[in-house]
């Protein structure tokens, strides 16, 4: 076996092949039809599929081609933007979505001790802005932008 020159793009690729054969797992039971009436498995067997190849395509690419040293990972980042995501999906119905989405852009400027509040203060407006420009306005979309209701 060649050594590893990248473990860094050969740990990325053994994630991605890990979390596409649990979504093989996940979707197994659903009937894939045929590409002309295509079941509810069909997409995402295809999906799974194409990560795979992906996985394998960047763990050959580590094996292959020199890469910068292996990173430490540190559990704080981890926590905090796993913690955006829970609060992004615990409060986009009841408080709307300029509330979740400013909070989890702070939240998730927590994972970094050298972000300055008011920069992330200001990425998380422009963010919430950019969300209810683009699915409210743009799109039409009857998403709820405040706590007290929908804004129609």
């Amino acid at each position: 076996m060649p050594p590893i020159k990248n473990l860094n793009d050969v740990m990325v690729g053994l994630v991605l092949i890990a979390i596409s054969v649990f979504a093989l797992v996940l979707a197994w039971p659903l009937k894939p039809g045929t590409l002309d009436a295509m079941g509810p498995g069909f997409f995402p067997r295809s999906l799974a599929v194409i990560e795979i190849g992906f996985g394998l395509a960047i763990i050959a690419q580590g094996m292959l081609k020199e890469g910068s040293p292996f990173e430490r990972w540190f559990p704080r980042q981890i926590f905090f933007v796993l913690a955006s995501i829970g609060f992004f999906a615990a409060t986009i119905d009841r408080l709307g979505s300029v509330v979740a989405v400013m909070g989890t852009v702070l939240v998730s400027c927590l994972a970094r001790r050298e972000t300055r509040p008011i920069e992330a203060v200001l990425v998380a407006a422009g963010m919430a802005a950019f969300v209810v420009l683009v699915f409210r306005v743009g799109l039409g979309l009857p998403l709820r932008i405040w706590p007290w209701g929908y804004v129609y």
